[in-house]
């Protein structure tokens, strides 16, 4: 399992990735920067990789789900609804590929904003 750890201001969140191609690319890559966009209780960001939507691609993963959204090369932290939500559950856009998981208390991501710089590295 590989462990992650996701940075924003003095919030850090650990995370593990799944075993999928996805989430072994974006490991080859690390450590990133970006900047959050904000989707409701979702952040997401462009990230430098491609990948085609895989067989467990989903729009519906559980709170804490990390995952990367093809359309938009980007990578995603979902912990709620969104604008796609019926009712309270986490819910994309379109289907994403899931990268992993966070674990441990997921408040820290609700004060993250637009334009907040994050930062994903090897744990």
């Amino acid at each position: 399992m590989t462990r992650i750890r996701i940075q924003s201001g003095s919030h850090s969140l650990q995370a593990s990735l799944a075993d999928s191609p996805t989430a072994r690319r974006l490991a080859e890559i690390l450590p990133l920067r970006g900047k959050a966009n904000t989707w409701g209780d979702e952040i997401y960001f462009s990230i430098p990789i491609e990948s085609e939507l895989e067989k467990s691609a989903s729009d519906q993963l559980p709170a804490g789900s990390l995952a990367f959204w093809p359309p938009g090369n980007a990578f995603c932290i979902i912990w709620g609804p969104t604008p796609a939500s019926h009712a309270d559950e986490p819910r994309f856009a379109s289907p994403v590929n899931l990268l992993g998981s966070i674990y441990g208390d997921l408040s820290p991501l609700a004060l993250i904003r637009d334009g907040d710089e994050l930062t994903i590295d090897l744990a």
